[in-house]
């Protein structure tokens, strides 16, 4: 308190400050007077309402704290004392007339780039400023610190520093990326932990193990340890942090680099590194992958990715809206992808289409391409157990539909129109829902589900039960993305968090597993930002 009664002029009793000569009042709070001579000031004032009357005491306890007077000169204050004569109390004129208590209140709601405004205006507010529970609640209401920052103020960071200097600045690079390597992309999530942010990178789990949880390794870091300045250090590697840097390219974008890269060299050479990095990307030694054209595979990737050395850009991905009408909740999901391991997908809702689009890829299917395109406004009937274990009968249903949708497509949008009219208003097995265009419960209730014989999993660890099922395409290419070609298959719905597809032609079932992080920063603006964001993920890899 003493510190805000220098500030502004009150006194320790909270109700009496130093008035303005009438010539002054221009100036306001931006006069300035020696520490000593306000000591002096405030003193004498605290003697004059200390031998002021009780009644006078008495009204300065009703006004409150917010109120300041000189009792000594029986003029009336701008806090609503009633001077001697009984005149009318007048009220506040400006901003600067309120207590510094109240002032810190008001400056802690306005957000952060907005105080740099304010201490523009006068010395009076520019100090106040300075007070630390200003910054502590612009910190955790614009970036969601859950630490003590008292605790960190008493280590020598001050909230304001920490702010100004750490969140503030690098606020841009909060949320999800995806980062530049070629057909692999991957998926990155910088967060504020303490008084570090934190680049983490999100690894799938080890195949074919599709529900366990994600893996995260940090590729930099910043922090203010070193003179109070913001500090980039890069953790790619495994001989500990070393010197970094981060730049802006653009809207939506940023480069990372690494400067010693030598620190991510190891002793055995490349060989070591290659053991490393395949220990953590499958979980297993090449000798135990028997598969030659997966072991082509993973060396292949060895060798691109390795050759970026933690320098890479990156690209500001989002997470898609929720609606009310969706089958599910929309989000992020690992699946399993064959020889090319488990990948990383976003599971999306346009209207009656759902749509997964690839966050991480492979040679053959890059990153940001379209892997699923379902038509929810197609639903599949499933048979008894005995016929879904035959891959003919599956392919039957399927093709019905994929004929149909060929069908129309050839008569043009009129006939697209009416078959889907018809369509919402069918047989009791087949109807939909005409305004969310998703079958309901009722419809096509829990049934039990088995794969078809001949039709390959990665693991026989899938639900025996599904809700719904509907006609949808996945995307299929060759070796670097030639001849890509959209196929038939089956979109399979098992619960709120799992889901799968079978692929007719491969002979092949991709199950699905949701990502259950949180991921703070990382939701659209609105579904327009979030489908121009799905086109240029397109495009970056097309």
């Amino acid at each position: 308190m003493a510190v805000c009664a220098r500030l502004c002029g009150v006194g320790q009793s909270r109700r009496c400050r130093r008035r303005q000569p009438h010539n002054q009042q221009d100036q306001g709070s931006d006069s300035e007077m020696d520490e000593e001579e306000e000591e002096r000031i405030v003193a004498q004032r605290q003697v004059d309402v200390d031998g002021g009357s009780k009644s006078s005491v008495a009204a300065a306890a009703i006004a409150g704290p917010s109120d300041a007077c000189e009792y000594g000169s029986g003029r009336v204050n701008r806090g609503g004392f009633p001077d001697r004569a009984g005149t009318a109390p007048v009220q506040p004129q400006t901003l600067s007339d309120l207590p510094p208590e109240l002032l810190v209140e008001i400056f802690s709601l306005l957000p952060g780039p907005a105080l740099a405004d304010v201490a523009l205006v006068c010395k009076k507010f520019r100090r106040i400023l300075n007070t630390e529970t200003i910054w502590r609640r612009r910190c955790v209401e614009e970036f969601g610190m859950k630490e003590d920052l008292r605790k960190i103020e008493a280590g020598g960071i001050s909230s304001r520093d920490l702010y100004v200097k750490l969140l503030h600045p690098y606020r841009h690079i909060l949320g999800l990326w995806q980062p530049d390597i070629g057909p692999y992309g991957g998926l990155l999530n910088v967060v504020v932990d303490g008084l570090f942010i934190i680049g983490w990178m999100y690894l799938p789990p080890h195949d074919p193990r599709v529900e366990d949880p994600m893996r995260r390794r940090p590729l930099f870091r910043i922090h203010l340890w070193e003179s109070k300045k913001a500090t980039v250090e890069c953790m790619y590697g495994h001989k500990g942090p070393h010197k970094g840097d981060i730049q802006t390219v653009k809207k939506d974008e940023f480069s990372t680099k690494c400067n010693q890269t030598d620190h991510h060299r190891m002793p055995g050479g490349r060989q070591e590194e290659f053991r490393t990095w395949l220990d953590e990307e499958w979980g297993r030694t090449l000798e135990e992958i028997f598969h030659e054209h997966m072991q082509e595979l993973i060396l292949m990737k060895f060798i691109y990715t390795s050759q970026y050395d933690n320098c890479l850009t990156y690209r500001r991905i989002y997470l898609p809206p929720a609606m009310p009408s969706d089958l599910l909740q929309a989000g992020l999901f690992k699946g399993t992808y064959g020889s090319h391991g488990l990948e990383i997908v976003m599971l999306s809702f346009h209207g009656t289409f759902a749509k997964a689009t690839k966050l991480t890829g492979d040679p053959n299917v890059p990153a940001g391409q379209l892997t699923l395109d379902v038509d929810l406004s197609r639903p599949v009937v499933l048979p008894d157990l005995e016929q879904q274990r035959n891959i003919e009968e599956l392919s039957r249903l399927v093709m019905g539909v994929h004929e149909e949708v060929q069908r129309e497509a050839e008569q043009g949008a009129s006939a697209t129109g009416k078959g889907a009219a018809e369509r919402a208003c069918g047989s009791g097995e087949e109807g939909i829902e005409a305004e969310h265009g998703a079958c309901s419960d009722s419809c096509q209730p829990s049934q039990p589900f088995v794969l078809p014989l001949g039709v390959m999993a990665r693991n026989d660890v899938y639900p025996r039960t599904c809700r719904k099922s509907f006609y949808g395409t996945g995307l299929i290419a060759g070796h670097g993305f030639t001849s890509p070609e959209r196929t038939p298959g089956l979109f399979v719905l098992f619960d709120e968090d799992r889901f799968g597809f079978i692929w007719l032609e491969l002979k092949s079932f991709s199950l699905y597993s949701r990502l259950m992080d949180h991921l703070e920063h990382a939701h659209a603006p609105n579904m327009e930002r979030f489908e121009a964001m799905l086109q240029n993920m397109q495009s970056w890899t097309s």
